[in-house]
């Protein structure tokens, strides 16, 4: 399968893409655990990392890589990965686990990696150094069938709801199904109708995107990511482009689906109030690896001056302008 390349390495996913040894830990204050790899002295730092850094400062000094406990297995770890794109080094030892059964966030400034680590999570991307595991396989190591099947494991909502404009929204929600399985065009019209009365599309079926809302073509988007029933769901940036209204119904929304559903959600986002609202696990990235991890309540207290200032927003703090 062709690696796809980005200059960038934080474009949102492109859903046409879609179609086509463990880190060493140990223990840490508070039942926490922390990855020996992630700020240790010494590290041979990448350029553009060190160019983030303010003068007088560690590159990682405030990565304390603890990994809280979040009560629940991962459907997806990352051990030790590296990505760069020509000279410009994105992941750079990243340990990460995402739980099961819960709705996990990764927060972090613009451009420092988020999306890239979305798309590891389904194989548009490969690590240069290190693994990525879902639910304990490796997804480098997979040939392209099993990459196929693997694929059928998530549902993604991409940044603009990502609707086929020359379709309506009935037949985007069907268009997984249509796809991928053998189902009746009976069986599929029950579901997509299932999947758009939970998103509040009930009336809209006939609709077609440029006569929706922003609002309503995230809604499809989210009813179609549903319809193959997914293990795991992702967000890329799902409140890019809403009003603060509409972003806490969206959020309202996907805390309501969960519960329902249950599975691994995650977000990829640098809106904390929708973190507030929705998450139960946060993962803070920056500079390529993990600041700190764990359950959302016991982040939104963390003393760490970086995790503090980000998920506050204060003008204040380790992170500034660089």
């Amino acid at each position: 399968m062709a690696e796809e390349r980005d200059d960038r390495g934080d474009r949102p996913l492109d859903p046409r893409a879609m179609e086509q040894g463990p880190a060493r830990e140990v223990e840490a204050p508070g039942g926490a655990q922390r990855t020996a790899e992630q700020g240790r002295p010494g590290d041979d730092v990448p350029s553009n990392i060190v160019a983030q850094t303010r003068e007088g400062e560690e590159p990682y000094q405030w990565h304390s890589g603890l990994k809280r406990e979040h009560g629940s297995t991962d459907a997806i770890e990352f051990i030790d990965v590296e990505k760069s794109f020509g000279r410009n080094t994105i992941l750079n030892g990243l340990n990460l686990g995402i739980p099961d059964n819960q709705i996990s966030m990764i927060l972090g400034p613009s451009g420092t990696g988020k999306s890239v680590c979305i798309k590891h999570m389904v194989g548009l991307l490969y690590p240069d150094r290190g693994d990525v595991l879902v639910h304990g396989q490796s997804v480098p190591g997979m040939v392209d069938d099993e990459l196929f099947e693997m694929r059928k494991k998530f549902g993604v909502l991409f940044q603009d709801g990502a609707l086929f404009g020359s379709m309506n929204v009935l037949d985007n929600v069907a268009f997984p199904l249509r796809q991928h399985t053998d189902k009746g065009e009976e069986e599929i019209d029950e579901i997509c109708r299932r999947r758009l009365r939970e998103v509040g599309l009930q009336g809209a079926l006939d609709k077609f995107p440029n006569e929706l809302s922003g609002g309503m073509r995230k809604r499809a988007g989210f009813a179609r990511a549903l319809v193959l029933d997914p293990d795991i769901v992702l967000f890329d940036e799902p409140d890019s482009g809403l009003d603060p209204v509409r972003t806490a119904l969206l959020c309202e929304l996907i805390q309501e689906v969960h519960a329902e559903n249950g599975g691994a959600y995650v977000v990829i986002t640098h809106d904390i109030m929708s973190a507030r609202r929705v998450a139960d696990y946060i993962a803070v990235l920056w500079k390529g690896r993990i600041v700190e991890s764990g359950p959302a309540s016991e982040l939104f207290d963390s003393p760490n001056q970086f995790v503090r200032q980000f998920l506050s927003g204060e003008a204040r703090g380790p992170l500034g302008m660089e």
